[in-house]
């Protein structure tokens, strides 16, 4: 049973998955293990995936501000309940404050709520820690100073960021808040000044980028750990990044001609053996039913150790390129 919205929440130590299809957050709320990444999504595209994915059976959808698609989801999915594809109290939604709206959490949070038409969002992540140049409620800019270097707000600490978001919690307009692309210093102190403890982390992990260190801090404060680009980015990130797929590893083709599955589901299934969510992106609709395709087998201990053979500790996800400065470094 779901707790009232509201502080006080009981923190357990630790988390309880099963490798099922749930999680359960350390709120007592339940979170799907595989949703759908909607980045990179756009008009039309949006409604039909989305409709496909739901009779597919997912029931997890992660969006963003600073994906510039959540009018279009909110389309959709107030298409899909109207119609009886699905009941919203069915459907766990997540979408993220973008950096230039950490002063702003209580408007930026309302704007994504109006745009996506829902009432309530189940979680809300501070998308990466770090505050920028506010340039407007839900505008999302990457605000660049004159040298072309991120503007980078100096006067909003993450600490005041976070009581905007525990403030939403109190206010019945989210149910869950998390943190975003986080380190394990950034975690710890997250940890720290919260009242109210992150449901979650969503970072980038995949099998040549694995963090084992982070996960098991993570899972030791019961912080759900959510796997984005748990594919490795694959063609998307090697085009827009230059970066290198792990779904092209021969070690990985090789365990998926031995349990007769593809690569991308090996990888996601390994995920879920760590006790972590995954949210894959794809437009493509058997790619989708691929993606969901992960609850009928199990990885053998040995092929899992053999999968943590191959952690290069790379990073696919190169905002660095874009903004004139490395967050991470």
């Amino acid at each position: 049973m779901a707790p009232t919205l509201g502080n006080g929440f009981s923190i357990p130590v630790a988390l309880n998955c099963d490798f099922s299809k749930e999680i359960t957050l350390n709120n007592d709320f339940t979170m799907p293990t595989v949703g759908l990444g909607l980045f990179r999504m756009e008009g039309k595209d949006v409604k039909d995936i989305l409709f496909h994915a739901i009779k597919i059976g997912y029931r997890h959808f992660d969006c963003a501000a600073k994906y510039k698609n959540e009018v279009e989801v909110g389309e959709a999915l107030a298409e899909a309940f109207r119609i009886g594809l699905a009941r919203r109290e069915e459907i766990f939604i997540t979408t993220k404050l973008w950096n230039s709206d950490h002063g702003h959490v209580i408007e930026a949070c309302k704007d994504s709520l109006k745009k996506l038409q829902l009432d309530y969002l189940d979680l809300y992540l501070v998308h990466f820690p770090v505050a920028t140049k506010h340039t407007g409620v839900g505008a999302c800019t990457s605000a660049l100073d004159d040298n072309g270097v991120l503007d980078i707000d100096t006067t909003i600490t993450l600490e005041a960021t976070w009581r905007g978001m525990e403030d939403l919690v109190s206010m019945g307009l989210v149910r869950s808040i998390g943190i975003s692309n986080y380190s394990l210093l950034q975690t710890r102190e997250c940890l720290a000044y919260s009242k109210m403890r992150p449901a979650v982390n969503q970072i980038e992990l995949h099998p040549y980028f694995q963090r084992e260190s982070l996960i098991k801090f993570c899972q030791k404060h019961g912080v759900c750990v959510m796997a984005h680009t748990p594919l490795g980015g694959a063609t998307a990130n090697t085009i827009t990044f230059g970066s290198v797929s792990c779904l092209d590893d021969p070690i990985l083709k090789g365990l998926a001609t031995k349990y007769r599955k593809t690569v991308a589901q090996i990888v996601l299934r390994w995920s879920i053996q760590r006790n972590t969510v995954v949210i894959p992106k794809t437009s493509k609709p058997e790619r989708l039913e691929e993606n969901f395709q992960v609850f009928d087998f199990e990885l053998e201990k040995e092929d899992m150790d053999l999968i943590k053979s191959l952690d290069r500790n790379y990073r696919t996800n190169q905002p660095a390129k874009y903004w004139g400065i490395d967050i991470y470094a």
